[in-house]
């Protein structure tokens, strides 16, 4: 992640003039895109970068530029009017939603980005429901209208539908689709103004000139006005009064009502554009100044107190209120690990002191960085809440921990992150390269909550474990690229997961010689498929178990279950339950119980027999008319179910399931099939029960 920053050594700015945003959307949509222009408009950078070319601030990384796509979340401050904007310019794929996640956890307002022509998509849903999750305002921004295809109209019918909100467009396009077309893209109609606005080509879009409505729009205009105002009618009777009276209605009436009804997520404000022909990027500024919420205008964030019972305990936005703040994202580097912190209360001073109440830690806080795209950064001295800062230094905190003042602990809620659902396997070719791949692991795992690496002491190979093929990709690239590592790498297979078929009962014993002595113990277990939640181990052994024999077994079993199944993956929605047990008066001892509870364990999996569960994931495919049916024959073999076809501008858009392991590869088949025409996501959509064949390989 990166900053750009002024050159002041503190951090103090008024809290309603600071916005901490996302931007956040589908891949493709144009975020990138938008925020590069953001930063030139707003004087942050005096050359607009290009995806194309690999030339924007924020896609820093070398793997970025390559692909053209956006993979880590980079922040990126700077001044629009008299607003600080905090924007995190966040990726659009589904295998790096972890960055999307811990963005939003820390962020006070999103603006949501949709392509004019593909409208509502997979990520879109995906990033809306993790919007929805942490309550976070938006304001939606439709790009590409000058593409081919482009329909303002239908984006905003898939917005209300599909996402269940209530879009309020503020804008409307005047014209769509691309320059040789009749009706080309030419500008956008500002409705509160009743202006159409400009964006001359001379300026490179910095110049927007208001115009009066052209009279083949004025109609339009007037429609689209008077179905904005309906909308916001139901938030303001001052709005309403002046409806009725006829009389004019302020401008800055309509800000007020609009900021307030988005603060309370009642509406979405939606304006249009297109960011990479430079026509409607400043109103977005604007929206982002005018109705996004600034960290004063937030709750309190709420924790506990770990010191008195996890009482519940309220921060405000104010310096004043003891310091406590979020890490939210590391940066793992050989010369120490840069942590970012929102600021959520009171006031963090370089030199300082902290306290990690979920670890029980002191921390140093020596320096606090605002990091500049490609360059060191700015150091400050200072920082205050609502701003976001990184933190060298920290030695034990990590993603989703508290940092806090000692005499004033808060534990704020941490960072949830999905399962990973795709392996790979990878070997040292020398027991030199095993210690340099061990600390490029341990290094990567600090930077990447959804990166697993454990390694297989019998076989030599680690198993390295994200949430796609690509995520595994980058991941082997930066350890072959940044690392300089030998190691063989292996294809990818498919993270799997046990639970039991059918309920049984049974009993585990010890009966043996152990050091010379007999022992003696007995455990009746049942073993049980759970509807829902986690697996666990319950107790119904009454006293037949006095508690010195009762802890082990607890203990053993519990570190069964998260040792994993028959075929050493994972153990999911299991109840182990001690009902009773059996005691010698003088052979019985901890351990003649622990070994009991472990045979009570291999035998419960025996009996209730073991349900291989394999990642479904969902799809979503854009392809042109004429190659569904090739698309479609393909997904059945591949044991998809298909849940919908629908025609969706020009094209046809197909949202099935299937099998993980049945998909690897499918991305270059679908180029071949559509002529590179079609495009696909897939996001992990559950586990489900993988058919007796493929438990069969594994016997």
């Amino acid at each position: 992640m990166a900053f750009l920053c002024a050159d002041d050594k503190s951090m103090a700015r008024e809290l309603e003039n600071i916005r901490n945003i996302g931007i956040i959307a589908h891949i493709d949509a144009g975020k990138t895109t938008l925020t590069e222009r953001m930063l030139f408009y707003a004087g942050a950078t005096h050359r607009m970068g290009e995806v194309d070319k690999g030339t924007t601030k924020t896609d820093f990384d070398e793997e970025e530029q390559q692909r053209g796509i956006t993979i880590y979340a980079a922040c990126i401050t700077f001044d629009w009017d008299r607003i600080t904007i905090n924007l995190i310019d966040t990726p659009g794929h589904v295998d790096f939603t972890a960055e999307v996640e811990r963005s939003l956890r820390v962020l006070d307002g999103g603006v949501v980005v949709f392509s004019a022509r593909e409208g509502v998509e997979a990520q879109s849903e995906t990033v809306w429901r993790q919007a929805n999750k942490y309550g976070v305002p938006r304001i939606a921004f439709i790009n590409k209208m000058d593409r081919e295809g482009a329909n303002f109209e239908a984006v905003l019918s898939e917005i209300r539908k599909r996402l269940g909100a209530n879009p309020v467009p503020l804008q409307i396009p005047v014209g769509a689709g691309p320059p040789h077309v009749p009706e080309a893209f030419r500008g956008v109609i500002d409705l509160l103004k009743m202006k159409m606005l400009d964006f001359t080509d001379d300026s490179d879009g910095a110049e927007i000139v208001e115009r009066d409505i052209p009279d083949d729009c004025i109609d339009a205009a007037r429609q689209a006005r008077n179905a904005m105002l309906e909308q916001l009618y139901d938030y303001s009777n001052k709005l309403m009064e002046l409806a009725l009276e006829e009389e004019e209605i302020p401008v800055e009436l309509l800000h007020s009502v609009i900021r307030e009804a988005t603060l309370h997520q009642l509406i979405t404000p939606v304006l249009c554009g297109s960011a990479l022909d430079r026509i409607g990027v400043q109103p977005v500024l604007d929206a982002v100044a005018n109705y996004l919420p600034s960290p004063k205008d937030l709750p309190a964030i709420t924790g506990v107190n770990p010191r008195h019972g996890d009482q519940k305990e309220e921060r405000h936005a104010s310096s004043d209120e003891p310091f406590c703040g979020l890490v939210f994202k590391v940066e793992a580097e050989k010369t120490g690990d840069l942590a970012y912190v929102r600021v959520y209360s009171g006031t963090l001073e370089a030199g300082t002191r902290v306290y990690n109440p979920g670890k029980d830690k002191k921390e140093n806080v020596p320096q606090l960085w605002q990091v500049k795209p490609g360059g060191k950064g700015q150091q400050v001295e200072r920082v205050e809440a609502g701003d976001i800062v990184g933190v060298i230094g920290l030695r034990h905190s990590i993603t989703g921990d508290t940092i806090c003042q000692s005499q004033h602990p808060i534990l704020l809620e941490t960072i949830e992150f999905p399962d990973t659902v795709i392996s790979m396997a990878i070997e040292p070719e020398t027991s030199t390269e095993r210690k340099k791949l061990s600390d490029a692991l341990d290094l990567m795992k600090r930077q990447d909550p959804t990166f697993r690496a454990e390694e297989n002491e019998e076989t030599g190979q680690t198993l390295i474990s994200g949430m796609g093929e690509l995520h595994l990709e980058v991941i082997k690239h930066r350890l072959l690229r940044d690392f300089k590592l030998d190691v063989k790498v292996h294809n990818p297979r498919v993270s799997y997961r046990e639970t039991v078929r059918r309920a049984a009962d049974v009993t585990g014993s010890c009966q043996r010689q152990i050091a010379g002595s007999s022992t003696f113990a007995g455990i009746d277990l049942r073993m049980e498929p759970a509807t829902t939640g986690p697996s666990r181990v319950s107790i119904q052994a009454g006293d037949t178990l006095p508690p010195e024999y009762l802890q082990p077994v607890l203990e053993e079993l519990n570190a069964r279950v998260e040792g994993g199944g028959l075929y050493g993956y994972p153990l999911t929605q299991v109840i182990a339950t001690v009902t009773a047990g059996k005691v010698h008066e003088t052979d019985s001892n901890e351990v003649a119980f622990r070994v009991a509870a472990n045979d009570a364990f291999d035998r419960g999996l025996q009996q209730a027999g073991i349900v291989l569960l394999e990642p479904i994931m969902r799809l979503q495919i854009n392809t042109p008319e004429e190659h569904l049916g090739d698309i479609i024959s393909s997904l059945q073999q591949k044991r998809a179910v298909i849940h919908s076809t629908e025609t969706r501008g020009q094209g046809s858009v197909v949202d099935a399931e299937a099998p993980l392991a049945n998909l690897f590869g499918f991305a270059g088949e679908l180029r071949s099939l559509s002529q590179g025409r079609a495009s696909c996501s897939l996001e992990p959509a559950a586990y489900g029960a993988a058919p007796d064949e493929v438990l069969k390989a594994f016997v």
